[in-house]
């Protein structure tokens, strides 16, 4: 059975459109980053609220008038989570399993994964965004640091391919 997935050109384009919707309805570009934050200062305020209050970093981000979940980036999470799964449901891939090369177990991988998205975090941490917000909405405004950050990215990822690649191949 061949698996179904979207024209990359056409899927492109929608991605196109999509930034453009964004600023024209938000007035900001996309981006992922932000939402986490949102999340876990909403935890530390709902378990340690005293602490939340008083942290020169998470009190940015609580009170009266603001509250972490209101944020636009995390109803623009939940969108791309619930379009993941209607995508993957419509072109019949929606299922749960790992995939994994032969070569290395399920467990493996998983652990991989998790690593590897805690490293992603913590680079959008230190990067003051994620791939979304650098790269793409920075090249859709014609920024050089867009260009440049896309640039970084594609090139980290290519030099760092052959030394994962063991994992997979």
């Amino acid at each position: 059975m061949k698996t179904k997935y979207m024209n990359p050109y056409l899927a492109g384009l929608f991605l196109g459109l999509t930034l453009l919707t964004a600023f024209y309805v938000s007035g900001r570009g996309l981006g992922a980053s932000g939402a986490i934050k949102s999340l876990v200062v909403t935890g530390v305020e709902a378990i340690a609220p005293d602490h939340a209050a008083s942290s020169p970093y998470y009190s940015k981000y609580t009170g009266e008038e603001k509250h972490p979940l209101r944020s636009w980036l995390v109803f623009e999470m939940m969108g791309v989570l619930v379009g993941g799964f209607l995508s993957g449901a419509i072109a019949g891939r929606l299922k749960l399993r790992n995939e994994h090369s032969p070569k290395i177990t399920s467990r493996k991988r998983a652990w991989l994964a998790v690593i590897g998205g805690i490293l992603f975090g913590y680079g959008s941490q230190l990067g003051r965004g994620c791939t979304s917000g650098s790269a793409l909405t920075g090249m859709a405004i014609l920024s050089l640091s867009g260009f440049i950050s896309m640039m970084a990215i594609f090139g980290t990822a290519f030099a760092l391919a052959f030394f994962f690649r063991k994992n997979w191949i």
